[in-house]
């Protein structure tokens, strides 16, 4: 596993549990808003010089907090772009952690085989926007038939998971918001996450900020959608 690098102790990745964040390197996505473009974009991942040795500074780490941590949170970048990665969670798990799973969707059967073999106990995938507008976000044009099934993969597994968008003022619409709800409908648990400006992967991205107000509006409009619950973060 190409591991670019590794928040030690983390308290927000899994509410009310101790973990680490380990970040993949590499994603099949260009998210304007990205705010890890040195994990994804080539020319910038070039100049990071990142060997096989950091797994193994990472599993060494591991091994020094089997007394503290409890969970593990896997993102990037995006980490299913990776055929180990069923590997390292393996090898994560017998440890004695949890492993949280961040992804985009994007692999529908290594999401799939990981969460058969149990080898993640959670797993987020972010929905970027509705899927006819996909594109104008990840600024890539794809069949959406494989993050379609990713959002039914992990709607009918047993483990605990969340959806969560990133809205972004002057890129999400209310009507935007009701089409995510359909598509998500009847799920246990969705975000709704206030994007924040700063370093981007696009320079020139333009979006901004929504108000909270308007985050506040968008979860009651959510009602209709039977979702277990919708949190606003923040």
């Amino acid at each position: 596993m190409l591991i670019s690098w590794l928040n030690r102790l983390s308290l927000i990745d899994y509410p009310w549990h101790v973990a680490c964040v380990v970040f993949t390197l590499g994603c099949n996505l260009r998210c304007s808003y990205c705010h890890n473009p040195d994990f994804v974009l080539p020319e910038r991942i070039a100049k990071l010089k990142v060997s096989r040795e950091e797994e193994k500074k990472f599993f060494d780490f591991l091994k020094t907090r089997q007394w503290l941590l409890e969970w593990v949170s896997i993102c990037g970048g995006e980490p299913t772009i990776h055929r180990d990665l069923g590997e390292f969670c393996s090898r994560i798990k017998s440890l004695g952690f949890k492993v949280k799973l961040d992804t985009n969707g994007h692999n529908p059967d290594m999401l799939r085989s990981l969460i058969e073999q149990e080898l993640v106990d959670y797993v987020a995938m972010d929905i970027k926007h509705t899927w006819q507008k996909y594109h104008t976000i990840t600024g890539v044009t794809e069949d959406m038939h494989s993050y379609q099934e990713s959002v039914s993969i992990i709607k009918s597994s047993s483990i605990e998971y969340e959806f969560r968008t990133t809205l972004i003022g002057g890129v999400h619409t209310p009507e935007d918001i009701d089409e995510i709800g359909q598509v998500l409908r009847g799920a246990k648990q969705y975000f709704l996450q206030q994007y924040r400006t700063g370093n981007t992967l696009d320079p020139d991205f333009s979006g901004y900020s929504p108000d909270i107000s308007m985050l506040h509006e968008w979860q009651s409009q959510l009602s209709p959608y039977e979702i277990g619950i919708v949190w606003v973060r923040v």
